[in-house]
């Protein structure tokens, strides 16, 4: 799975958690994944 892949999948389980605390915990693994892809990005780009 890429990263990509998993920031999508984390997204559809923060919409359909059960709980607001369930949702809350999604969304910290979702930011931290999304910065590491930023990351990747970053390094790839040219200077």
């Amino acid at each position: 799975m890429t990263l990509e892949q998993h920031i999508e999948e984390l997204r559809t389980e923060a919409r359909n958690a059960p709980t607001l605390e369930e949702r809350r915990q999604i969304e910290t693994e979702l930011n931290a994944a999304i910065e590491q892809l930023a990351a990747e990005i970053a390094n790839l780009s040219p200077r």
